[in-house]
């Protein structure tokens, strides 16, 4: 039954928040934001909703473990999607012509990351109320983050391209966006607790522990409607949003795993989950860095098919996975 009840909430997540990603963009659109901001903050943010809402219904069941699982496995993800991407688009070649534009936006996904090991290992003990100080970091952090991006695409972007910007046509209007939006926030916010509680019992019977589940089963899910959506801009040519999107949810996960700390009332949240994470996060870290490597060093070699940065990136991606199954990170 836990099973079923799973399939049936991941299908009903999975679906609403690949509508609610196709109504934030026609929102974004309609604002007269541009295509890399909408991937890297907008985009990113409603197909990165699943894990929010994840999230904070994992803190009031009392499963920190299966909210912090799902939001740095979700990293791990959404870097391996850059793997999915390569071998989709293989003919294409897309990741050498658009990584280069997300040096920066990578970069800034490598220092959040950063950040949250530091806050892991090193436990600090300051907070304000129940919210530890290093979750506000990471929260002011993630802000500063994306001021610095929107500065940086409103230097490069001349008066002459945005008045060349125009709304395409057949575009939906706001109205019909923001209602379609609300109404498949609304399905994720009724489909989200029967997720948690599934997996959680999931997790008991299967003996892998909230821990590993969250990092992989729920991760897998959650971070689908980021797989649909970036699959999609990029048959679109939409390249830029697609791998916007990847680097943006990662900054997003961040920032939710810093907004996690308000609903864990037991006091602070990162210093209260299994050590294990640091390595979850830190692998996380090593593939956005070496997607970004591979793309700043010029790297032609493919293998068959496959680039051979993207190729790295699934080793450590699979690599890491068996290697946390291997150290019984559910127990």
């Amino acid at each position: 039954m836990p099973w079923l009840i799973f399939l049936i909430s991941s299908a009903v997540i999975v679906l609403a928040a690949i509508w609610m990603a196709k109504y934030g963009d026609v929102i974004a659109v309609r604002t007269g934001l541009g295509g890399m901001f909408i991937g890297l903050v907008l985009l990113a943010a409603a197909t990165s909703l699943p894990e929010l809402l994840t999230s904070i219904v994992a803190m009031r069941e009392g499963l920190p473990n299966l909210a912090a699982g799902n939001l740095l496995g979700s990293n791990m993800m959404n870097m391996f999607l850059l793997v999915v991407l390569d071998l989709i688009f293989f003919r294409r070649r897309i990741l050498r012509g658009a990584l280069f534009k997300h040096a920066l936006s990578g970069s800034l996904a490598v220092l959040l990351m950063g950040l949250t090991i530091f806050a892991l290992l090193a436990k600090l003990d300051f907070h304000i109320g129940w919210v530890g100080l290093d979750s506000v970091v990471i929260l002011l952090a993630y802000l500063g983050s994306i001021r610095l991006i929107q500065t940086d695409l409103s230097f490069e972007k001349s008066e002459d391209d945005q008045a060349k910007e125009t709304i395409p046509e057949g575009t939906p209007s706001m109205r019909t966006a923001v209602i379609w939006f609300a109404g498949c926030t609304g399905l994720l916010i009724l489909a989200t607790p029967y997720l948690v509680r599934s997996s959680n019992e999931i997790a008991t019977i299967t003996g892998l522990g909230t821990t590993f589940v969250g990092t992989t089963l729920v991760a897998l899910i959650t971070s689908l409607p980021e797989l649909v959506t970036t699959v999609a801009a990029a048959r679109l040519g939409a390249v830029d949003m697609a791998i916007g999107n990847l680097f943006g949810s990662n900054m997003f996960n961040i920032f939710v795993l810093g907004l996690s700390d308000l609903f864990f009332t037991r006091g602070p949240f990162l210093p209260a989950i299994d050590p294990v994470f640091v390595m979850v996060a830190t692998l996380g870290m090593i593939m956005t860095c070496l997607a970004l490597i591979g793309n700043l060093a010029r790297i032609k070699r493919r293998l068959f098919f496959i680039e051979f940065d993207a190729l790295l990136i699934a080793v450590i991606y699979f690599g890491g996975l068996y290697y946390l199954y291997l150290q019984g990170v559910g127990n």
